[in-house]
């Protein structure tokens, strides 16, 4: 079973993450693992089976023991021929849907890309009439979520330690782009919301993390809305501005990105409502981290919505809950927003569990509308010994830009 192209090293193409993947199945009672596609619909099958272009409806199979099997179009021989599985081809769809029960037969429970009323919206990648399709093969489907999380959104080494040195550049950007601000504003120099964010672009890129490198910098209001975007121009930024950077990036296309959320005041005292604001959010991303620790000390299946819980608990608390109107974090792997668990029990319920080798955001907020935006964001990753932050020094105290 050894691949013939480039291909190659993607896990499903070598023996060794076949047997792993079966080895999984069989832990949770499966009998399969079924990866559909379409015209690049499903990331996450693409990656594992080393697919680079496809234009027909093509399916894999991962039996929990016995050789994998493909159920492909008879014109796209060329794309599956690094996967030196059993092979079957289809031309009609009266045939595709022959094969397809099959390839299925003798398969009661089947994992695939899927997720029952949406929960998961990463994960709900087969279409509905695909699905009823598979169903009428008289085969159950179950969410492939731990799945994907163990063998597609999970870290390597080398993606750690990159994201760790990206985790420090993205940091010191950010702390320089405040310093920029407050050099304009102490010598009374325009600057606006739309230039610092581009300054902030370019810095990422030249730094030499110029993949998905962008950034939100919002003041006051404006940052009360999550995913402000500026423009070119934006708002000019002056003294007596609550300022808010989040910034993020990664050195190439297969490292992990850091993505991270920085508060600065323009001012030599922060008000006393702005440092409520702060320590209620701070206190939130905090809990989380130190909820994750204790838990993983605990020996604990610890779940995404589970983090959620935390931080919007201690929020809500202290009376702001209504304002807290997004998850608690995201899955970061090779996108930003990966296809891990996310923290998350307000948007969706993410039951999947936070295996080790994942990554994702801790950013809790509270945005009020028309008045103030305040955040903080760092980054998790599930290590062998426990969660780890991946910043060294995240922000204790909103900065005083104008102090000294």
């Amino acid at each position: 079973m050894k691949g013939r192209t480039g291909a190659s090293s993607a896990l499903l193409a070598t023996d060794a993450g076949v047997a792993r993947v079966q080895a999984e199945l069989a832990k949770r009672g499966l009998d399969g693992w079924l990866l559909y596609d379409f015209k690049d619909r499903n990331p996450i099958g693409r990656s594992l089976l080393g697919l680079e272009w496809t234009t027909r409806r093509g399916f894999a199979l991962i039996p929990a023991s016995g050789p994998p099997r493909l159920l492909i179009h008879a014109i796209e021989h060329s794309s599956w021929r690094h996967l030196d599985w059993e092979k079957e081809s289809y031309s009609s769809r009266q045939r595709m849907e022959a094969g397809l029960r099959d390839m299925l037969a003798g398969c009661q429970r089947v994992a695939a890309e899927t997720s029952a009323r949406g929960d998961v919206p990463y994960l709900d990648l087969i279409p509905a009439g695909m699905r009823d399709v598979i169903l009428d093969t008289g085969t159950e489907l179950h969410t492939s979520g731990d799945l994907v999380s163990t063998f597609y959104a999970v870290w390597t080494p080398a993606q750690r330690e990159e994201h760790g040195r990206a985790s420090e550049l993205v940091k010191r950007v950010a702390r320089d782009a405040f310093d920029r601000v407050a050099r304009h504003v102490a010598e009374d120099q325009h600057i606006t919301e739309g230039a610092l964010a581009t300054w902030i672009r370019h810095e990422l890129a030249r730094r030499g993390a110029p993949v998905q490198a962008d950034c939100i910098v919002a003041i006051g209001p404006m940052a009360a809305d999550p995913h402000y975007d500026p423009g070119e121009i934006g708002r000019p930024i002056r003294a007596g501005d609550l300022l808010l950077i989040d910034l993020w990036g990664a050195f190439h296309e297969d490292s992990v990105p850091a993505d991270q959320t920085w508060m600065g005041f323009l001012g030599h005292e922060l008000p006393s409502r702005i440092g409520e604001l702060w320590e209620t959010v701070k206190a939130a991303r905090d809990g989380v981290v130190a909820s994750l620790q204790e838990r993983h000390a605990r020996g604990e299946v610890i779940r995404g919505f589970e983090g959620d819980d935390v931080a919007r608990g201690i929020i809500t608390e202290a009376g702001y809950g209504e304002y807290f109107i997004h998850r608690t974090g995201h899955s970061i792997d090779r996108d930003i927003h990966g296809r891990g668990p996310n923290l998350d029990n307000l948007e969706t319920r993410d039951d999947r569990a936070l295996v080790p080798g994942v990554g994702f955001s801790v950013e809790p907020g509270i945005y009020i509308p028309d008045d103030i935006g305040i955040r903080t964001e760092l980054n998790v990753f599930m290590g062998p010994n426990g969660p780890e932050v991946t910043v060294d020094n995240p922000q204790q105290e909103v900065f005083l830009l104008l102090q000294g």
